[in-house]
């Protein structure tokens, strides 16, 4: 969970959108409310850039893209090169002394272990000192290595500044030698991204699923857009079920759907308010819901608590009503948890 101005603003991304950092013209359409709707923008120094801009090139796009484009509500975060990369540092240090106040969060690729995330934030705390930084600079780490899927819990809680883990399913299936990574990826790749999912959730982080690489063309014939559309919907639905707050998307074609699978209906939100309100009508306990017969619990009211904490992200529930609801649970099971899992700021 991203906190930001001063702790009165929190986000979890549902669309997290990547895009190379050394083109001017990418950096000046994420930063378009119309041509990205995206929750988080993350401009790329890594694979996205071309060898030939590496260092004092992109450095140069980035710096002047964050000091004078106005990003609105996006969380707005910069990937730098691999800590091993040589590339990295000066990655670092470009944007956090040149942009200071400019931006929210660092995306660490090729994370091995907690060691080199407490490494980044002992870093960070460096060039915030010399930046003049007025908050801390927040990490995202990516999960995309065998090692670290063993050890994400390990890196989810090696620093306060960790706010969120990501699925990279690329690198992750280069190191398993797998080939296929679009088809069947939750069937092949259940495991890896459920883990990832309980790791942050574990360490109260949100967790982001993986691109989907696959975007339409002007020129693609009606029936293969709706094709790709359909699998893209698919693929986050799928990703959502298992628990996964948001994903990366490559293109804002994506962003539609891709912030529609993670967020619920206005159908959905109703409900779950009209299911709590007559559970603490009823006095708590079990009971039927008259509506649908199902049994309902302290245990599954959780669940429509957190489908009401995903509404209030997405604006169709205020913060004082989802405050109210968590309160209630709270004084009947002793813990609250929405705040347990860092649903509210």
């Amino acid at each position: 969970m991203y906190v930001l101005d001063n702790g009165t603003r929190f986000v979890i991304p549902r669309t997290e959108m990547t895009y190379p950092g050394h083109s001017m013209k990418l950096h000046q359409n994420a930063a378009d409310p119309v041509k990205a709707p995206v929750d988080h923008v993350m401009a790329d120094f890594e694979d996205a850039c071309p060898y030939e801009f590496k260092g004092e090139k992109s450095r140069k796009t980035m710096v002047e893209a964050l000091n004078t484009l106005d990003f609105g509500k996006k969380v707005v975060t910069v990937r730098p090169n691999n800590i091993h990369s040589p590339f990295f540092k000066g990655d670092l240090e470009a944007v956090m002394l040149g942009a200071p106040n400019r931006f929210h969060g660092i995306m660490l690729p090729k994370t091995r272990g907690p060691e080199e995330i407490k490494q980044v934030s002992r870093l960070l705390d460096d060039l915030e000192k010399r930046g003049g930084w007025k908050y801390r600079v927040q990490i995202e780490s990516l999960i995309e290595t065998p090692h670290a899927l063993i050890h994400a819990y390990e890196i989810a809680t090696a620093s306060d500044r960790m706010c969120g883990l990501v699925f990279g399913i690329a690198d992750f299936a280069a190191n398993l030698g797998i080939r296929e990574i679009v088809e069947d990826q939750h069937i092949n790749f259940n495991y890896s991204k459920q883990a990832v999912v309980v790791a942050a959730k574990a360490a109260g982080l949100h967790a982001i699923d993986n691109v989907f690489i696959r975007i339409w063309k002007n020129t693609d014939s009606s029936e293969r857009i709706e094709q790709l559309k359909k699998q893209l919907r698919a693929k986050n639905v799928a990703s959502a079920n298992l628990g996964m707050d948001g994903t990366w998307v490559i293109h804002p074609q994506q962003a539609e759907i891709a912030n529609a699978c993670y967020t619920p209906s206005a159908e959905q939100v109703e409900d779950a308010r009209r299911v709590v309100k007559l559970y603490h009508e009823k006095g708590g306990g079990s009971m039927a819901d008259p509506k649908t017969g199902e049994m309902i619990d302290e245990a599954t009211i959780k669940i429509a608590l957190m489908d009401l904490a995903k509404g209030a992200q997405a604006g169709m529930v205020s913060e004082a009503e989802l405050k109210d609801w968590s309160q209630k649970s709270r004084d009947i099971t002793g813990y609250d948890i929405l705040e347990l899992m860092r649903r509210v700021a």
